[in-house]
C-alpha cells in the first residue's frame, strides 16, 4: 500500500492545483520544480567547504559545484560526481543542493554535481556528453581539487540514475578510465522504450506519469530511434560485464520501478555486485522530500553507507 505520508503528499498537491508537468513549458517546469523544492526538502546542512567550479565541455564550460564536509587542508577525499535527475529536461545545481550536501556529510567524502545541458534547447546526446566530460575532469583535476582521483564514484536519481549507468559504461569502455569504484542508482531511467509493466501500473496518479514521461521522452529523445541507443538506454546494451558495484534504489509506486530491477538484475546476471533496495511504498522522487516523507531519511542512509563502504576499499 503506499505510504499515508506519500498519499497526504499527492493529495496536497492536487489540492493546491500543481500543474502536471506535461502541461507546462520547459521553461516553467524548471522554475516550478526550483520553487516547490522548499515545501518538501529538509534545510540545507552547513559544510565546511562549497565552491562553483566549471569544466571544459563540447558545448561550453558546464558548471560545477563541488560540496566537502572538511577543508581542504584535511587532504585529499573520495569523491561522489553526482547527476541531477529532472528528465533531462527541468533540475539544476540548486534543486539537488539538499541531497549533495546530505550525501558529502553523510558519507565523508566530496560530492561533484554536475550541471549538465538540459533539453529541449540541446537534446540527446547532450547531457551524456557533458557528464562524461565533467567526470574525466575531476578525475584529471582531482589533485587540484583536494580530491583523491583513485576514488571515485557516480551516481544520480532518475534521468541522473541513467545518466550515472552510462558514464559507468563509457568509463569501462575506456578502458576503466576514470576508475568507478560504485554507480549509485537513485530510481534510474534505463529503458527509453518505457514498456515495463510498472509504467502501466504506476504511470497515473503517482506524481510521475506517463504523460510527463513522455513528455520528457519527447523532449530529449526527439525521436524514437535513439531507444535502442545504449548511451539513452543502458539497459539495452549487449554486455554489462565488468562494471562497478551498484546500488539500485526503486520506489513501489514509481512507473520506472521495474527498470531498476531490471538493470540490478542484469548487472548481478553479468556478474556484477549489484544490490537492489525497493522502497514498496514510496513514489517517484521520493529521497528528494526528506521534509514531507520519512523514507527519504532511509534512502540517503542506505547511499552514504554504500558510499562509505566503496570508497573505503578503492585505490
Amino acid at each position: 500500500m503506499l505510504h499515508p505520508q506519500a498519499r497526504a503528499l499527492i493529495d496536497l498537491m492536487a489540492a493546491r492545483g500543481v500543474p502536471p508537468t506535461h502541461t507546462l513549458t520547459p521553461e516553467e517546469a524548471r522554475r516550478l520544480y526550483r520553487e516547490r523544492r522548499v515545501f518538501t526538502q529538509p534545510e540545507p546542512p552547513p559544510l565546511a567547504r562549497v565552491e562553483d567550479l566549471a569544466a571544459p565541455g563540447p558545448g561550453g564550460a558546464i558548471p560545477l559545484r563541488l560540496y566537502a564536509p572538511v577543508p581542504r587542508e584535511a587532504g585529499p577525499l573520495p569523491v561522489l560526481v553526482y547527476y541531477h535527475g529532472g528528465g533531462w529536461v527541468i533540475g539544476d545545481l540548486d534543486t539537488h543542493d539538499v541531497l549533495c550536501r546530505q550525501l558529502a556529510l553523510g558519507a565523508g567524502c566530496a560530492v561533484v554535481a554536475v550541471d549538465y545541458r538540459l533539453a529541449p534547447e540541446h537534446r540527446f546526446p547532450a547531457a551524456v556528453d557533458d557528464c562524461i566530460a565533467a567526470t574525466a575532469w575531476v578525475a584529471q583535476q582531482a589533485g587540484a581539487l583536494g580530491l583523491d582521483a583513485s576514488r571515485v564514484a557516480v551516481g544520480g536519481d532518475s534521468a541522473g540514475g541513467n545518466l550515472a549507468a552510462v558514464v559507468a559504461l563509457h568509463a569501462r569502455d575506456a578502458g576503466g578510465l576514470p576508475p568507478i569504484a560504485l554507480q549509485l542508482l537513485i530510481y534510474p531511467a534505463t529503458d527509453q522504450r518505457r514498456t515495463a509493466p510498472s509504467h502501466a501500473a504506476n504511470g497515473e496518479g503517482y506524481l510521475l506519469t506517463k504523460q510527463s514521461m513522455d513528455y520528457y521522452h519527447d523532449h530529449y529523445l526527439g525521436d524514437a530511434r535513439h531507444d535502442s541507443d545504449w548511451r539513452a538506454s543502458p539497459l539495452l546494451h549487449e554486455d554489462l560485464a565488468g562494471l562497478p558495484p551498484a546500488l539500485v534504489i526503486t520506489a513501489g509506486y514509481d512507473p520506472l520501478r521495474d527498470e531498476g530491477l531490471q538493470y540490478a538484475q542484469r548487472l548481478t546476471e553479468a556478474g556484477n555486485r549489484a544490490t537492489l533496495v525497493n522502497f514498496e511504498r514510496m513514489v517517484h522522487g521520493f529521497a528528494l522530500m526528506g521534509k514531507a516523507l520519512d523514507e527519504a531519511d532511509a534512502a540517503i542512509a542506505l547511499c552514504v553507507y554504500a558510499l562509505r563502504r566503496a570508497l573505503a576499499t578503492a585505490g
